[in-house]
Parts: C-alpha cells; sequence; structure tokens
C-alpha cells in the first residue's frame, strides 16, 4: 500500500484577495500519487474549491493557483484519487497593499537612493514600479517580508527640466496598485575640496556642495581619496562626520586615518563622492585660470581711471564755465537792480503834496457811529433815521413818550447808574461785545449831557483804579474788558472830533492819497492786492516782472446826461504795461476825477474802453478769446502790455449798455502778475528772484511818504498856540490827581495811563481806519500800510527800550532809527500839557457847548429802547441790588415804573 501524501506548508502563506497564480506547496509522497487536488474552503464554512495541482515538482513540491477570494483566513488540504484529505493549514487572504508616505521623498537624476515605502500588507506585493512621462514602468524591487515598510532604491533617470515628478506604483498578480510620487532633482555639485594633512596621524578633508534641497545625510555619502606615491596608486576611504550648511554652500568634513608617513603630492590627489549610483569627481578650484583676471583687472581698472578723470575734467570745465557765465549774469542782473535800487532811493520823489483835492470828512453823525460801533453793521440808519416822521398819531403816543422820559431820567441818576453797570459787569453772561455796545447806547443816549457822562466817567474810573491798583495799575485801559474803557473811547471821539477835523483831517488825509499813489507807481497784483511799493513786507510783491510806463492819450465819449457839461474830456494818462484793463480804468477815472473835479456821474462798472487805430476799434477787456490759459487751467487776465498798446496810443472811454465780468473781484482761477506755483519755473524763462531783493521798496516808500508821516504825527502831538484840545488836558490832569490821591511816586504809571487812555484807545483806531473819518474805501493793502504807520505811532509812546537784531520784523526796522526822536517829541508832548495851568470852567463850558453842538444828532429813543433790553434781561439781579443799597429807595421805585410801562406798551403793541 502506497504511503499518504499530506501538506506542510504553502507559500506563500499570505496572499491577496487577488489570488496567486504561482504558489507552491511543500510536502510528502507527491510523486507516488494520480491526480492530486488542493481543497480550499473557507472558515466562514461558504464552500469549499477544489484545485487540481498545476504540476508535480518533485515527491516534496507542487505547484498551483490559488484563486481569488474574500478577506478571509482558508483551510487548504491535499489529496490524491480515492483518497481522504490530509490534515488541513490555514491560508490567509488579506487587502491589497496601500502607501502612506515615503522617506525620503527626494532623490537626485542618477539614482541608487534608498527610498523607503510605509503603509501595509506590503508582504503581498510582487514587485515595485517607478513611472515616468518620458519611459514604460520601470519595475525595481519587491517587497519581501515586511508588511509595514517596503525599501527600493531609486532608478536612474533623465531631467529635461530642474525636476521631475515620477509615480511609484505596487504589482500584485499583475495588476497595477497606485502608492505615491516621488521628486527628482539634478545631481548635488560638489564645487571644491580641503585636504589639510598637517593633522598627523589624521586627514581631514572638507567637501563644499552647492545648496539644493536633496537634504542628503552623512550615511548616504561615501568619499575617497587617491593619490600617487612612490610605490603606486593609494586610495584612502574617508568617513563624513557631518554636514554644516551656510547661506551659499554646504560643507562637509570628512576624516580618515593615514596609512603610512608619507608625504602626500596634492598635485596627483583625485577626490570622489559616491552617492548611491553617482559617482563625481570633485575638482579643485585652480587659480591659474585667474591669474590672467587678476593681471588684467588693475590695468583695466587704471584705464577706466583715467579716462573716467579726463572725461570728468573735461565735463567739470564746460560746467564751470557754463555756471560761470550764469553767475556773472546773475551778479549783473543782481548788481543792476541794487544799483537802481539805491538810484530810485536817492532820487524819487512823491507828488502828491499839493493835489489831494478836498478832503471828503464824514458828517459828526457818521464819525461817531462808525467809531461807537466798529464791528456791529447796521446801527447807522435806526439811529439816524427819523423814527416819528411817517408814524401816525396815537392814543398812546403820550404814554410812549413817557416811558423813554423816565427812562432817561433814571438813567440821569448817577447812583442808580454806577449801581446798574456794576451789577451787569458782574454777570456771567454779559460778554464785552455787551459791554462795549452798552457803553455806545449809553454815550448816544446820554449825548445832549456830555457834563453828566463825563461825571459818570469819573466814577467809573476811579472804581477801576480801585480794581487795578491792588494787582499791576499799569495794564489799566490797556484791554477793552469794562464798560467804562469803551466809554471812554467814545467820550475821547465825541471831544476831539473838532480837533481831528481842523487839526489832524488834512495831514491823515494827505497820507492815505501819499500810499495810494505810491502803491499805484508800480506794480500791482489785482488777484493778491500785492505791490511793488509798499510799507508791510507781508504786501511785497517780489515776484515783479519787467514793467515800463506807457502814456495814453484819452477822450470820452460824449455822455448824454453829461452833455452840459463843462468837463474836458480829453486828457493824457500814465499807465504801466503791467496794469490789468480795471486797473488802467481806474486810473483813467482818477486823473478824470483830479482834472474837473467829479467824476460827472461816471462810474467804473459802467464805463468800458475802446483801443483805437486808424479807422479800427478794438474793446479791452480783462477776459477775451485771446486771454493765455496755463498748463493747469488758470487763465490770465489781459493787461496793456497784452494788447500790444505803444505810447501815445489813443483810448476811447464809452459807457456800456451792461456790466461786464471785468470789474468783479477774481477768483483763484485767474492770475495777473504772481503764477501759480506750477508755472513759475516756466520751461527755464523765469528770472531768478529773491524777495529780500525788494526789501528797499519798503524804505523807498518810508522815505517818500516820510514828510508825510512826520506831519501827521506832529500834527497828533503838538499844541497849536500852546494850548491843548480841553479834553485831553481835562482827563491828564484827572489821571495825574488820582495818582497823587492813590500815592503813585512813579512817573512810568501816569505816562501808561495817559497813552492807554489816549493814543491806545482813540487815536490808533483812527489812524487804522481812514473810512471812521473819510468817506473813502480802505483796501486791505493800504489797511497792511497803515498798521506798519499805527505800530511806529505806538512805539513812539512805549517807555521799554527797542532790542531790535537781524531777525527783527521789518516792520520794527523801518522806523528803529526814528523812534527815538519821535519819544522825545512824546515826552515833551505830556510835559507841556502838564505844564499848562489848569482848567477851571473852561470844560463844563466845552462840553456844555458840545451837546447843544449835537443836540438831535440822533435818535435816542432807540438807544434809551436797546439799554432798556439789558436792564429787562437782568431785571432780577438790578433789583436785588438796588433793594441791598441804601439811598436808592427812589431808584428803585422808578425802575418799577419804567418797567411798567415798558409792559403795557408791549402788551398794546398790535392796538
Amino acid at each position: 500500500m502506497s504511503e499518504p501524501i499530506r501538506i506542510i506548508s504553502i507559500e506563500p502563506l499570505w496572499i491577496s484577495v487577488l489570488g496567486k497564480k504561482d504558489a507552491i506547496v511543500r510536502g510528502e509522497n507527491f510523486t507516488k500519487a494520480s491526480y492530486i487536488t488542493v481543497v480550499l474552503s473557507g472558515i466562514s464554512g461558504c464552500g469549499q474549491d477544489d484545485i487540481p495541482v498545476s504540476k508535480v515538482l518533485n515527491d516534496t513540491h507542487a505547484r498551483l493557483a490559488l484563486p481569488p477570494g474574500h478577506k478571509e483566513g482558508k483551510s487548504v488540504c491535499i489529496k490524491a484519487s480515492g483518497g481522504k484529505c490530509s490534515p488541513p493549514i490555514t491560508v490567509y487572504y488579506i487587502s491589497k497593499p496601500s502607501c502612506t508616505k515615503i522617506e525620503p521623498a527626494i532623490t537626485w537624476a542618477s539614482g541608487g537612493r534608498n527610498i523607503t515605502l510605509f503603509g501595509r500588507n506590503f508582504n503581498v506585493t510582487d514587485s515595485v514600479i517607478i513611472s515616468d512621462d518620458q519611459r514604460a514602468n520601470v519595475p525595481v524591487s519587491g517587497c519581501p517580508g515586511s508588511t509595514s515598510t517596503c525599501s527600493f532604491q531609486s532608478p536612474r533617470l533623465s531631467l529635461t527640466k530642474d525636476s521631475k515628478i515620477v509615480n511609484v506604483s505596487l504589482t500584485v498578480e499583475n495588476v497595477l496598485i497606485p502608492c505615491i510620487k516621488l521628486q527628482y532633482h539634478p545631481d548635488p555639485v560638489f564645487i571644491d575640496y580641503q585636504l589639510h594633512t598637517e593633522m598627523d596621524p589624521d586627514l581631514e578633508l572638507k567637501l563644499y556642495k552647492k545648496n539644493d534641497i536633496l537634504n542628503i545625510s552623512q550615511n548616504e555619502i561615501k568619499v575617497n581619496l587617491s593619490y600617487t606615491n612612490g610605490t603606486g596608486l593609494e586610495t584612502i576611504m574617508f568617513t563624513v562626520q557631518n554636514i554644516t550648511r551656510t547661506s551659499d554652500r554646504s560643507t562637509i568634513l570628512c576624516k580618515a586615518k593615514r596609512k603610512d608617513a608619507s608625504k602626500i603630492e596634492l598635485s596627483s590627489v583625485k577626490v570622489h563622492v559616491i552617492l548611491g549610483d553617482l559617482i563625481q569627481e570633485v575638482e579643485k578650484k585652480s587659480l591659474h585660470k585667474y591669474m590672467y583676471v587678476l593681471i588684467l583687472l588693475p590695468i583695466l581698472l587704471l584705464s577706466v581711471i583715467v579716462v573716467a578723470i579726463v572725461v570728468t575734467r573735461y565735463k567739470s570745465k564746460q560746467l564751470t564755465r557754463k555756471l560761470s557765465q550764469q553767475i556773472e549774469l546773475l551778479e549783473y542782473e543782481i548788481r543792476k537792480k541794487i544799483r537802481g535800487e539805491f538810484a530810485e532811493l536817492q532820487m524819487d520823489q512823491l507828488d502828491v503834496v499839493d493835489s489831494f483835492g478836498t478832503v471828503p470828512f464824514l458828517d459828526y453823525k457818521h464819525f461817531a457811529l462808525r467809531t461807537f460801533f466798529p464791528e456791529s453793521a447796521g446801527f447807522d440808519s435806526i439811529f439816524i433815521e427819523d423814527m416819528h416822521a411817517d408814524v401816525p398819531p396815537s392814543r398812546n403816543q403820550r404814554q410812549k413818550d413817557e416811558r423813554h422820559t423816565m427812562l432817561h431820567a433814571l438813567i440821569c441818576n448817577k447812583n442808580f447808574l454806577v449801581v446798574l453797570i456794576h451789577t451787569l459787569e458782574k454777570q456771567k453772561t454779559f460778554s464785552l461785545k455787551d459791554r462795549c455796545l452798552f457803553a455806545s447806547f449809553l454815550t448816544i443816549a446820554l449825548q445832549s449831557k456830555l457834563v453828566y457822562l463825563t461825571h459818570i466817567l469819573e466814577a467809573l474810573t476811579r472804581d477801576l483804579m480801585e480794581q487795578s491798583s491792588n494787582i499791576q495799575p499799569k495794564l489799566m485801559l490797556r484791554r477793552t474788558e469794562s464798560v467804562v474803557e469803551k466809554l471812554l473811547t467814545n467820550w475821547m471821539s465825541v471831544c476831539l472830533s473838532g480837533f481831528l477835523r481842523e487839526t489832524v483831517g488834512e495831514p491823515f488825509y494827505k497820507l492815505v492819497t501819499a500810499l495810494n499813489q505810491r502803491i499805484n507807481k508800480g506794480p500791482v497784483d489785482v488777484i493778491t492786492c500785492k505791490a511793488l511799493y509798499t510799507l508791510n513786507e507781508d504786501w511785497l510783491l517780489w515776484q515783479v516782472t519787467e514793467f515800463k510806463p506807457v502814456a495814453l492819450n484819452v477822450f470820452f465819449e460824449k455822455i448824454p446826461e453829461n452833455e452840459s457839461a463843462d468837463a474836458c474830456l480829453n486828457i493824457q494818462v500814465n499807465v504801466l504795461d503791467c496794469d490789468t484793463i480795471g486797473q488802467a480804468k481806474e486810473k483813467i477815472l482818477q486823473a478824470f476825477l483830479k482834472k474837473n473835479g467829479s467824476l460827472c456821474g461816471l462810474q467804473l462798472s459802467e464805463t468800458g474802453l475802446e483801443l483805437e487805430s486808424g479807422t479800427q476799434q478794438k474793446e479791452l477787456l480783462d477776459v477775451d478769446g485771446s486771454s493765455v490759459i496755463l498748463e493747469d487751467g488758470i487763465t490770465k487776465l489781459n493787461t496793456i502790455g497784452h494788447y500790444e498798446i505803444a505810447d501815445g496810443a489813443t483810448i476811447k472811454v464809452f459807457k456800456k449798455k451792461t456790466n461786464s465780468t471785468s470789474d468783479v473781484e477774481y477768483s483763484s482761477d485767474y492770475c495777473h502778475l504772481i503764477l501759480p506755483d506750477s508755472e513759475e519755473p516756466h520751461k527755464g524763462k523765469q528770472k531768478f528772484e529773491v524777495k529780500e531783493m525788494y526789501l528797499t521798496k519798503l524804505l523807498s516808500t518810508k522815505v517818500a511818504i516820510h514828510s508825510v508821516v512826520e506831519n501827521l504825527f506832529k500834527s497828533i502831538w503838538s499844541l497849536p498856540n500852546n494850548k491843548a484840545p480841553i479834553a485831553i488836558k481835562y482827563f491828564f490832569d484827572f489821571l495825574d490827581a488820582q495818582a497823587e490821591n492813590k500815592k503813585i511816586t512813579d512817573p512810568d504809571v501816569v505816562h501808561i495811563w495817559k497813552t492807554n487812555s489816549l493814543p491806545l484807545r482813540f487815536w490808533v483806531h483812527i489812524l487804522k481806519n481812514p473810512q471812521f473819518v473819510f468817506d473813502i474805501k480802505k483796501t486791505p493793502h493800504i489797511d497792511g500800510c497803515l498798521s506798519v504807520i499805527a505800530q511806529a505811532f505806538m512805539d513812539a509812546f512805549s517807555l521799554a527800550e527797542q532790542q531790535l537784531g537781524k531777525e527783527a520784523p521789518t516792520n520794527k526796522l523801518l522806523y528803529a532809527k526814528d523812534i527815538p526822536l519821535y519819544k522825545e517829541e512824546v515826552k515833551a508832548y505830556y510835559k507841556a500839557i502838564k505844564d499848562l495851568p489848569l482848567l477851571t470852567s473852561e470844560v463844563e463850558e466845552f462840553l456844555t457847548q458840545e451837546s447843544k453842538k449835537h443836540e438831535n444828532e440822533f435818535n435816542e429813543e432807540v438807544a434809551l429802547t436797546e439799554i432798556y433790553k439789558y436792564i429787562a434781561n437782568y431785571y432780577d439781579e438790578i433789583l436785588n441790588k438796588l433793594e441791598r443799597e441804601r439811598g436808592l429807595e427812589d431808584a428803585q421805585k422808578d425802575l418799577l415804573r419804567v418797567k411798567a410801562l415798558f409792559d403795557e406798551k408791549k402788551k398794546c403793541k398790535w392796538m
């Protein structure tokens, strides 16, 4: 009887669910049996498979193919024909392999780097396949044994670009399973080495490599060094110690032991680096090929320097020559300008003194109202018009007169009025503006009782001295912070109006006329009002262009309403070629006024100019179709020069049917002499100008009007016929008496009181505001010039010594030499007034005459109504104060009656 067959094992014992086509069964007695089959049954009992053995290899080995199956363990036994199944063994079906990670994920192009895959079920993998876009699949190895890792060496690939990404796949039973990506980069580049042989018995070798992203470890590098000695070729294997990386390269430190003590000839040394399948000889950088560069470089550099020096010197000479020419031209222009300024300063004369015409004084009413209310418009009409003229009589007319009469009688109670003013001043809502307005209303209401008003002024001034003496007496009357300070200004205006008109008015008007003529003598920018001739640096037109005078023959067209007027209609007028048409028109009308004494009904806005040239006429306008428009869209106003009007040209003045826009104030969209910032260096044609070069124009203007200014100052602080104005003498004596009563021995205090009460509170306001005195319009430029003169005027009254340096303001420097002389004249003026005999009855007589002279000048009822408004606003506070004061019981009753009358009038307002 034959021996039974049996199974010992199956290889492989682990297979994938795809099956195994080439499995080996190991057992016994395979050659003695016939028709051998393997029985495969699942552990789950889902039937069995009889698999015939495909080939018996020998008595102990046979080959068969295991079919695909489910993921499970299967029982395997073997039997021959007609025999029983041998004892079984277990075969394990598992899932297909999969990858989770690859290390390293980068390799070099020559290949040979050890790559490890991480995942599961690698033990059923047949092989690892590398595939790219240029080559077919490349099998590299299998994964025997391990289930979680699979190692292989990267194959060599050619790179057409800097990098390439390939696919790593697994094969199981001819099925390709995608695994992961592997990145290829160019081979590492070793650029140099250094061999140190002096470290006996060790040798030290430093390799230098270009930085890359291969992240090569020291275990992957093998280094050998070969050299020749007397016996033949020697090779030394080095061990890599460490790898250090800098910003530009990596250094690989290698060490080895010497084989013998013989000297290594460095010229025969060859260093090889082995990285996987990459074998690279490291070339030693040779200095010989750079020697010629090092030799030629200094020669080339020297040649470049020589050429550069020659070219630079040539260019420098050219630039120096050109710069010298420009500097010489600039020096010539500056010398010419300064010489011209000097000549003008010495030779210039002002021909204004004898031709200023009639002084256009304002009447007393308008003068007083403009000084009383300098910043409050609208009071002129309500105080001047006769409010009773058109009011029909009514049954309450008597009552209306009674309430104003009683209020007037009440404020004529000195004790009541003083208490009223002090009570109002203690109220927080009684502002500085309210104090000034109340003082002005009170002045108008008591215009016919100047003697009483003066007594009130005395009482309030004494009270103010009591307040100021405890702090700083020199500050008294310096500011307008109380009713009495504004009241003093108004009182001076009333009492000095005659002196102002008779003595100071003519010199003052001559000064204003002189300033206007001086300003208009040179260029004036119509947009900014800045002028070449001025006293104020802020108004100096230093961006001045060349200009020349043009003489025009002007004739006036017959105007119907003035045909019978005996006026000279043909005149000659001098204008400047830089004047706008509007400025030329103003000068023509001023010349007409000077010639004929009046404008004969002509108005600036209603007249036009025409240039007569043979039979052709051309209307002249500030802006027309020929106007120049600059790059930034700003329109330049037309001038006399723009129309190329020559000396002796004929200009006709005609009356326009409609007003044009040539006389309006132009906006920032227009310019005249001062060009916009973007246009100043226009195409390099702008001349070099410095503001300080034109400061002499301030001095020339000051010299031209100096005699007029001095005449004005002397008319103010002189004593005609050795007599001072009564108001000034009276008030200065009052201040002297108060200082003596208070035992103030410092003469400076009294001097400051007088200065604060007269020049500061009155004259400065007049000097800065000629429109208070004359029927004229004050321009901003005139205001700037008068401010300089007013500053010099006040400096003359100052006791402080001026410490002026080179950086001092020009308005201070302009009159610096004159101020000491003026101060002496002021001191003499103050002393002369003090030395005059004391006034007795003259003051009361003067005030009585002034009261009668200006009686019924104003509508006093309006002033009384305004005063009552303040009383009504603070009625409770005033009444409480009156109740606490002794001797004012009658005044308290009168106040109650006044309130009742005003309240009754308020109720009957619409009857």
